[in-house]
């Protein structure tokens, strides 16, 4: 199992590198796939993580505390906000309301997160 969870792992790094830079695919959560997948099979990969000087303080706030910083949150909310900008701009009527579908939705469960 432990090369399986290695496999997820990566898999979920690289998810999260690309949502570091596209505006509607979160980054954090696939951290925290990758942290529970390292956890199983290469703890010091998992560490790495954690002791990283930005994203390491937002995975151990979710960890400890299932928290999310307000300027995690603003950030997040902003960037699916672009996304619905972008999805308007693009592809128009009616796509553009599946974006606003996951902003009200995602946008209203981080924010009804702690702090």
């Amino acid at each position: 199992m432990r090369p399986l969870y290695a496999a997820g792992g990566i898999i979920a790094v690289g998810l999260a590198a690309l949502g570091a830079f596209l505006p509607i695919m979160p980054t954090v959560p696939f951290l925290l796939v990758a942290v529970f997948c390292f956890a199983r099979s290469n703890p010091a990969w998992e560490q790495r993580i954690l002791d990283h000087p930005y994203w390491g303080p937002q995975v151990k706030d979710w960890q400890e505390r299932r928290a999310i910083a307000r300027p995690a949150k603003l950030a997040a909310i902003t960037a699916m906000s672009a996304g619905v900008v972008f999805t308007w701009a693009t592809l128009g009527h009616p796509w553009y309301l599946i974006s606003i579908a996951i902003l009200v939705v995602a946008g209203s469960w981080i924010a009804t997160r702690n702090e």
